[in-house]
């Protein structure tokens, strides 16, 4: 892929890194390993219902956590509302601004109102379910709703983002990583159709991902290999200096429902390659991107693509067949839980060995390797294996890590 436009900008900037979080472990975690900001959902009037969404007590502590690392926390208000949907609707928003919240992210005009009528000292943040892919959109939905932040529509290029970022009178928010959708954003009704499930209020069953056998006429075929019509997942690192150059002040992991591995190192692997890009104020050669994706992947288990961004998603960033266990990641090998003199205790999340080399993520620092020597378990015994998901085993580990550090497979 061949940069847009080498020059710096007027509007080059260091934009705010926006991670996804399912349940406050999570969001704290997001936070440690270098998120600007978080974005998270209510038990009431969000989308992704199903995810361990937040109390209002988790939020309250969310944006406390936050502050303590100058972050920020957006929480989603995104359902699409139906008359039955507006009951305790000021009182949550209120208590959102209350708690400290940034910014909420809306995709219904009516939300956005009541917002600012009731409660404006929250940022407004429009969702990506708008379908923002022009300039002329983002501009109306300033003058209309007086919006703080736009969310680019993920069917953008890298061309639109471009033209709408540098020239929009309001911050741009774009996404970089995570699930796309095969509709337009949040514009699905298989959900509706197939299960009874409101993709717009909360309930997507994510139809596009089932196995289907398909017919012509009466004859299958499809007896070798089922269907389905699942995207691949958004991943485009390799544009990160034209984002920034663009001015795009919000870049967007995708996730809420993703794992604390996919969060911490997702979240790590784009913090470096902000900051080096940063630093450098120019490209990065093409060895330190190929480690930069290298390291951005290790979090993945789901093929990916970079979707519209040049220009056009064809075929190939479809998912035309069925998954299997092969793509499974199991680097994840566990979390530091205790420190001692000379030791380290760590909840096993995944098999490993002695004799194995391991890598310890630590926020904030550059991966760090070590071969294990030995392990001892949680009775006291020694273990040539450690097998046993959620166990509790201690081992040396020479050099300083942090409490709830990650520990994976070297790759």
């Amino acid at each position: 892929m061949a940069t847009m436009d080498l020059k710096r900008s007027d509007r080059f900037c260091k934009p705010e890194l926006l991670a996804p979080a399912g349940d406050l472990a999570r969001a704290k975690l997001a936070i440690r390993y270098g998120a600007d900001a978080v974005y998270l959902g209510g038990q009431s009037y969000s989308l992704r219902s199903r995810a361990s969404n937040f109390t209002m007590e988790d939020i309250e502590e969310a944006c406390r956590f936050a502050k303590e690392y100058g972050a920020r926390i957006h929480v989603t208000v995104n359902m699409i509302p139906h008359e039955e949907d507006f009951e305790g609707l000021i009182e949550y928003l209120q208590k959102l601004e209350s708690f400290g919240v940034t910014a909420i992210i809306a995709a219904s005009p009516s939300v956005h109102r009541l917002a600012d009528q009731y409660a404006p000292k929250l940022e407004r943040h429009c969702s990506t379910q708008m379908s923002v892919t022009n300039l002329a959109a983002a501009e109306y939905l300033k003058e209309a709703l007086h919006l703080d932040r736009v969310v680019l529509g993920r069917e953008c290029s890298m061309e639109d983002i471009r033209q709408i970022a540098g020239n929009c009178s309001i911050e741009t928010e774009a996404f970089i990583h995570g699930g796309m959708c095969v509709n337009y954003s949040g514009r699905c009704t298989l959900s509706n159709r197939m299960t009874l499930r409101d993709a717009n209020r909360g309930g997507c069953a994510q139809s596009c991902r089932w196995n289907y056998h398909l017919f012509e006429d009466e004859n299958e075929i499809t007896k070798d290999q089922l269907f389905t019509m699942s995207s691949r997942d958004l991943s485009v690192s390799q544009y990160m200096y034209d984002l920034m150059n663009a001015g795009v002040a919000s870049l967007k992991i995708e996730g809420r429902m993703k794992t604390e591995y996919y969060v911490a190192s997702i979240v790590s692997g784009y913090r470096h390659l902000i900051d080096e890009i940063y630093e450098n104020k120019a490209p990065l050669d093409p060895q330190r991107m190929a480690y930069h994706r290298h390291e951005i992947m290790r979090g993945e288990n789901r093929e990916a693509c970079t979707g519209f961004y040049s220009g056009n998603a064809g075929h190939e960033s479809l998912i035309y067949y069925v998954n299997n266990n092969s793509h499974v990641n199991h680097d994840f090998l566990g979390t530091v839980v205790g420190l001692e003199e000379d030791a380290v205790k760590m909840e096993v999340r995944n098999t490993f060995t002695v004799g194995e080399t391991l890598e310890v993520l630590t926020p904030g620092m550059e991966n760090r390797c070590f071969t294990v020597e030995s392990i001892t378990g949680s009775k006291g015994d020694a273990m040539e294996k450690a097998n046993h998901p959620m166990e509790v085993v201690t081992l040396h580990i020479p050099f300083p890590v942090g409490m709830n550090d990650i520990i994976r497979r070297k790759r």
